[in-house]
């Protein structure tokens, strides 16, 4: 490090894809023992500009400096060299690897020309005490951890090629609230050890604790850099955004009536050991909510009522007649017209290298098709209309849907499953990892569908997303519906209190005494 020289520079850097302008002259300086978010909505330019850094893509123009020397990367393994190190969005794990064979896959370390395995071990195991993750075994496979510990993984493998410069892009987007909080002091350990971190997230609020310079970008422009804590969020969100920014949750219309027939009737639903005596009714026009901690079976439920689990207990009705879901076919089937918006859209939402129009239609192939064969006229109306009523951002629908924003990828999941025109639409964090101005569309999707006689079911780990969304919310733990809160009931401090399954807790200590 030179003294008085940012440890990393870039100036005046432009990249296009095909007829795309992904990033415009932008400018970035970050400095050695601080952390520098970047701020933007999904489409802004932020992966773009970490793939130049890292090595990932070359940009057409402008230039790069470490140190204060011109450098350019042709692939990420330079950048590694370099000690610039990113974290994407997307996990990079092999899941059929261990984790310490994920961890050091770069640079294991040898002993007469073979892999020395206990040396590896040892080095996993340091990393990912570092990372907070000490608790996860070094032999474990990859594919067998929740998707929260692989985030953590991920940051193990990041830490053990030993950066100077981390650049993280929604490290946190998977993980519990228990997991994040473990996870920025972390990150604030590796400032205070002198290395610099670029940090990408859409939840102010740990941009608000972590930050020391923040830049905005937007339409692939840089807007303006500034220190943290010199602007409001609101100040914030504007240049993000472009337009003033508005209130984020539509208008909840009056409560559903109770004596409404539901469209979907869950009793004494369970799979052990996940899952145990779940029922609840849920009525058209009504947005049920999911809360309480993270990993107590909200997936689980969700992935059940889709006809995915094998082996569940208990009855499943669907406008009052009971029902078999025998698979995910049988569920999105006009008979039962349940939609599920899954949890990763990157392995279960989508296939990344076909087209945008291909991965919209591809649910709704039945509905598309003549005597075995897909009416192309049809397909392409149908295609125009989805990308016209979620305002999906792409040059043309024949583009792969990998190089769309994740963001915009979300939208094509939501709007694959919208094609079959839904009774029940069951969605498992929606939002993670998308910008504030995205989100705010998805809300007012899903108030919409809705308002049109959809059934929906939001699972979220954003306790602000089930008070501004949700009519109820069913608080779940270890496997149980443990509170339901209705209306101005659902707070933060209920909703908290009801994860924590706090009161029943209280309850059975006075009932023995």
């Amino acid at each position: 490090m030179v003294q008085g020289v940012p440890l990393f520079q870039m100036s005046g850097i432009s990249k296009r894809y095909g007829g795309v302008r992904a990033l415009d002259g932008v400018d970035l300086t970050v400095e050695a023992g601080r952390i520098h978010a970047v701020l933007g909505e999904n489409g802004a330019g932020k992966s773009s500009l970490i793939k130049c850094m890292s090595g990932v893509v070359q940009p057409d123009s402008g230039t790069m400096a470490l140190d204060g020397r011109p450098i350019r990367f042709p692939d990420p393994a330079a950048a590694n060299a370099a000690g610039i190190v990113c974290i994407f969005q997307e996990l990079s794990l092999v899941p059929d690897l261990s984790v310490a064979d994920n961890v050091i896959i770069a640079d294991p370390p040898r002993r007469f020309g073979l892999i020395d395995r206990r040396r590896q071990r040892q080095l996993a195991e340091e990393a990912l005490a570092r990372a907070g993750a000490s608790d996860v075994h070094p032999m474990a496979l990859v594919r067998d951890l929740p998707l929260s510990r692989r985030q953590l993984v991920e940051i193990a493998k990041a830490l053990a090629r030993r950066p100077r410069l981390l650049i993280l892009d929604e490290a946190t987007s998977a993980l519990t609230a228990r997991d994040v909080t473990t996870v920025l002091q972390v990150l604030k350990d590796l400032r205070a050890s002198g290395m610099a971190l670029v940090y990408i997230s859409h939840r102010m609020g740990e941009i608000a604790e972590l930050a020391d310079d923040c830049s905005v970008f937007r339409n692939g422009r840089h807007v303006a850099s500034f220190e943290a804590g010199t602007r409001s969020d609101a100040e914030i969100i504007e240049m993000m955004i472009g337009r003033e920014y508005s209130h984020a949750y539509p208008p909840k219309p009056p409560p559903v009536p109770d004596d409404r027939a539901p469209v979907l009737e869950v009793r004494r639903l369970g799979w052990a050991p996940r899952l145990s005596d779940i029922s609840f009714d849920l009525r058209p026009g009504e947005v049920l909510g999911l809360g309480g901690l993270d990993g107590q079976g909200q997936r689980e439920l969700l992935l059940a009522l889709f006809g995915v689990l094998r082996g569940t207990t208990g009855d499943v009705l669907v406008e009052g007649k009971p029902v078999t879901l025998s698979g995910p076919s049988e569920a999105k089937s006009t008979r039962q017209g349940i939609a599920l918006i899954p949890e990763d859209r990157k392995t279960e939402g989508l296939m990344l290298p076909m087209s945008v129009g291909a991965n919209l239609t591809f649910a709704s192939l039945d509905r598309i098709s003549k005597g075995g064969f897909i009416d192309r006229t049809a397909e392409s109306a149908a295609i125009a209309a989805m990308v016209k009523l979620l305002a999906i951002k792409t040059a043309s629908p024949d583009l792969p849907v990998g190089a769309l924003s994740g963001g915009n990828q979300q939208k094509v999941v939501i709007a694959k499953w919208l094609m079959r025109q839904p009774r029940i639409v069951l969605l498992n964090d929606p939002t993670r990892g998308i910008d504030v101005g995205t989100k705010q569309e998805i809300y007012r999707l899903l108030r919409r569908l809705a308002d049109e006689g959809a059934a929906v079911l939001l699972y979220s780990t954003d306790y602000a997303e089930l008070i501004g969304c949700c009519d109820r919310v069913l608080v779940l733990y270890d496997g149980r519906v443990v509170r339901e809160l209705r209306g101005a009931a659902i707070t933060e401090e209920a909703l908290v209190r009801g994860a924590l399954n706090i009161d029943v807790a209280t309850t059975q200590e006075e009932a023995a005494a």
